[in-house]
């Protein structure tokens, strides 16, 4: 499965194909406005805007299935990434990353990028799938990882 091959929810609520990002190195990220992760949003802007022109891209996926942490609406989510963070990268619909109603995006990442000891699930918000240009996840990264620590793999894949 090439996550590029995928249809998602847009922040819009209307679907959202991800063949726009075909060929490109991506970052895709569940995240949640009221996480203490959440200032992890400045870094994942930093690498957004430092690899975007070498066909890199972060790609959010608001989840509110860790401790109600993503409360708001789609537009309470954007305004906040915006105004806070100055977001510039895409923010995509609420998605659920776990569980029966989980979204095939994550249910695929979770397959190609397995956790510690080979656990499927995701754990935590901000939990972070780098993606090769073919569409592949080649690597997971814990919600702890700081997005800086996750360079030197980008680029290799640039």
């Amino acid at each position: 499965m090439a996550v590029t091959d995928l249809t998602v929810t847009g922040a819009d609520g209307s679907p959202a194909s991800l063949s726009g990002f075909a060929g490109q190195v991506l970052l895709i990220v569940n995240t949640a406005s009221k996480c203490g992760f959440t200032p992890q949003y400045a870094a994942l802007e930093e690498l957004h805007r430092r690899y975007q022109d070498r066909g890199f891209a972060v790609l959010a996926f608001p989840c509110n299935q860790f401790g109600g942490q993503e409360p708001g609406s789609s537009e309470d989510i954007l305004s906040f990434c915006v105004g806070t963070y100055g977001i510039s990268f895409p923010i995509f619909g609420k998605t659920a990353v776990n569980g029966r109603h989980q979204s095939p995006l994550f249910r695929g990442l979770k397959e190609q990028a397995p956790g510690m000891l080979g656990s499927r699930a995701v754990k935590w918000n901000f939990t972070k799938f780098l993606v090769d240009r073919s569409g592949r996840a080649v690597m997971r990264f814990a919600p702890a990882t700081p997005p800086s620590r996750i360079a030197p793999h980008i680029e290799a894949l640039l």
